[in-house]
């Protein structure tokens, strides 16, 4: 059962339902569930494909996601469940319209997951705008936060999530808990329409930061959650100290949350690098 006192809403990072289930059963619930096209190929049944030598056509590939999404989604039923688009540098907001009306059709809870583009935030304004909720991906900075906000304006809490990838700030020696610690007080300035779903979480001492800050919510692998469970769903006290190492604090930045989302530098060199990457990881599959 969910620890008293806990006012993060706790999500799986996962591709695989099985998982899905094993976790339902180890806490006694699940806030909500997201996946990627690296977690999408990672997932059992896909991998017994791949282990023959086979691979998808591009029907094919969105079939099987859509089966797992289903299958998810129907053990944590009303919950979130993010499904992303296929997008790379190139792909025009209308291209990622057109997937993400279907895929909001698979299931009833679905949030939609759009790349930190130009592209992917007008792609955002429309879908929001139609009732669709979305999740802004691969975010590394404040700007791109602000951008997200300003694109979004007029949404419901709970229809728009942001997702900044704690481990992959930290891999460039950055310290990925300091930037999750800032956009957080930068939205509480605002009027709470995004709420952070902390990402790329590593560690279980991310996790448990993720909690003593009171993140929104967190996107966490199973492992980290088993030893969750192992530790007894312990909260972090108001003393406990997060140690970075070496890695260097990200500064705060005071931005203006109410500019037109076009006037925001929303380019980072890791969000570039990760849709290549979730980019490589769907094409491997295609024949």
């Amino acid at each position: 059962m969910k620890p008293e006192g806990l006012k993060t809403q706790i999500f799986l990072d996962s591709g695989d339902p099985k998982e899905t289930k094993e976790m339902l059963d180890l806490l006694g619930f699940l806030d909500g569930q997201t996946t990627n096209p690296s977690l999408f190929a990672k997932s059992p049944e896909v991998q017994e494909k791949i282990s023959k030598g086979e691979k998808y056509t591009k029907e094919e590939i969105y079939a099987e996601y859509k089966k797992i999404i289903q299958d998810i989604s129907a053990l944590i039923p009303g919950k979130s469940v993010s499904v992303e688009v296929y997008a790379d540098a190139n792909t025009s907001a209308e291209e990622m319209l057109k997937q993400a009306r279907e895929m909001n059709t698979w299931i009833d809870s679905a949030h939609i997951k759009l790349p930190l583009t130009s592209e992917g935030l007008k792609a955002a304004e429309t879908l929001v705008r139609e009732g669709v909720d979305v999740n802004m991906t691969l975010i590394f900075n404040q700007s791109q936060a602000a951008g997200v906000y300003a694109a979004t304006n007029g949404a419901k809490k709970g229809q728009v999530f942001l997702s900044p990838f704690i481990g992959r700030l930290d891999d460039i020696d950055l310290d990925g808990m300091s930037y999750i610690k800032n956009v957080l007080k930068m939205y509480r300035a605002g009027d709470g329409h995004v709420e952070v779903l902390a990402a790329s979480a590593r560690s279980y001492e991310h996790f448990l930061r993720c909690l003593q800050l009171e993140s929104d919510l967190v996107t966490v692998p199973g492992k980290i959650l088993r030893e969750w469970a192992e530790n007894n769903f312990e909260l972090p006290s108001e003393d406990w100290q997060y140690e970075p190492g070496d890695l260097a604090p990200i500064p705060y930045e005071d931005m203006d949350l109410n500019k037109n989302y076009m006037q925001y530098n929303i380019q980072h060199d890791l969000t570039d690098k990760g849709i290549e990457k979730f980019v490589a990881d769907w094409n491997n599959l295609l024949v």
